[in-house]
């Protein structure tokens, strides 16, 4: 083992390259190109055996990493915003393919306007493309999650493509201290790639090819998909397991911080979680029973563990990175479903919007989040999503407004 200072981007290459990865079909975008660069290093200077392509779009790189896996070769590759949505009919495409890759998204959010910044609209689009989603918190994770992935991805109950989600610029160039796993226990946890189900192969005459399916025969392949992402929750802890002992570090669907006594709990997905924990260090201290749920694993969803770590309390506020417009947070509508069979053990909910474009998180805000938690009720009925937004930020907005305005020769409103 060796301790190093990584970006989220190289230790999602190392993530790659401790895999033994054999194929990396590429494509560049803001703020991911580092991760496809230190692997286009390795494989020039012969540290890396195996193929990398760098292809025209991310559609038909997807697309390639798909064809890839389904030949029984280890397949990587990484993309971004833009690039995430814009690969997204092949998405779909892969996943009924039912094959195993490794896809880290680095994420920033949509266009337009358009913004480098992180959030989850872009990875949160694809939540239904029927790859497994890990949404991580730490470069250390980042390392770790990736070589998880692909042992959850390749196991027969799954075989599924699984998607790695970091934040960008927060933890994509953010150095932090990685511990490197060595190469020989890592291919104890995660041995070469021997596909259990018929792969396309020069040594042997197969076929195969995508037909129009009658909506009987669809809803039986569609439902399969369902039931292997399923079964992926069974698997995450098996691997979880395995991975604990070689290398001492434990990974849960979910991540309860504070939680044992807590009353008021905030709900949040990503780097962005930190701030959080910092927020619930300072209340721990001033006696205040607040503890925080990060969510690692967003599909499939760990329903009846959210149920679990949430009935009961008195209050709980989803903190989205997300908005989806016309409805409001995306997390917060999805655990609100999760806790929807508890009965009068619910506790009273509310939805925030935060991070968006990577717009930070003070801790006055999360003061404020802590402050409406506390005084919310059950009598007090639908509260409308709100957006964390300061004094300040809206008098910076308000003056880029007026000098729009008075650019044009007129007033903006």
């Amino acid at each position: 083992m060796v301790r190093r200072m990584l970006t989220g981007n190289a230790a999602a290459a190392w993530g790659a390259r401790l895999a033994q990865v054999e194929y990396v079909p590429a494509f560049p975008i803001t703020p991911q190109t580092e991760i496809i660069e230190s692997l286009a290093t390795w494989f020039a200077d012969g540290t890396l055996s195996g193929k990398f392509v760098t292809m025209d779009s991310e559609h038909s790189m997807v697309t390639a990493a798909g064809a890839a896996a389904a030949t029984g070769v280890r397949t990587f590759t990484a993309t971004s915003s833009q690039g995430l949505v814009y690969a997204m009919e092949a998405l779909y495409t892969v996943s009924g393919w039912r094959v195993p890759f490794v896809l880290v998204n680095v994420s920033r959010g949509l266009s337009s306007p358009i913004t480098l910044g992180p959030d989850h609209n872009d990875v949160l689009a694809a939540r239904d493309a029927g790859f497994i989603q890990i949404h991580v918190e730490t470069c250390q994770e980042v390392l770790d999650s990736v070589l998880m992935a692909f042992r959850i991805a390749e196991d027969v109950r799954v075989s599924l493509p699984t998607l790695v989600n970091l934040d960008g610029f927060f933890l994509s160039f953010t150095r932090e201290p990685v511990e490197i796993p060595d190469a020989k226990l890592v291919q104890e946890f995660l041995p070469a790639f021997h596909p259990q189900h018929p792969v396309f192969s020069g040594s042997q005459s197969l076929a195969q090819g995508v037909a129009v399916l009658d909506g009987a025969t669809y809803s039986y392949f569609r439902y399969q998909m369902h039931r292997a992402l399923e079964n992926a929750l069974e698997v995450h802890e098996e691997v979880a397991e395995a991975f604990s002992r070689l290398f001492g570090r434990r990974y849960r669907a979910l991540e309860e911080y504070g939680m044992a006594d807590a009353e008021i709990v905030l709900v949040m997905a990503g780097s962005f979680a930190t701030k959080g924990k910092a927020a619930v260090n300072r209340w721990r201290e001033q006696g205040r029973k607040v503890g925080l749920l990060r969510l690692r694993m967003l599909r499939p969803q760990p329903a009846a563990d959210i149920a679990r770590s949430l009935i009961g309390r008195k209050a709980v506020g989803v903190i989205d990175q997300n908005i989806s417009p016309g409805l409001g947070g995306i997390l917060y509508q999805e655990v609100s479903g999760a806790l929807a069979s508890a009965g009068e053990r619910v506790p009273v909910m509310r939805s925030f919007i935060g991070g968006l474009g990577g717009k930070d998180i003070s801790q006055g805000e999360f003061d404020w989040v802590l402050e409406a938690l506390d005084g919310a009720k059950p009598s007090d009925g639908p509260v409308p999503c709100q957006l964390l937004f300061t004094d300040a930020e809206y008098e910076q907005v308000r003056m880029a407004l007026s000098i729009a305005g008075k650019s044009q020769g007129g007033t903006a409103s």
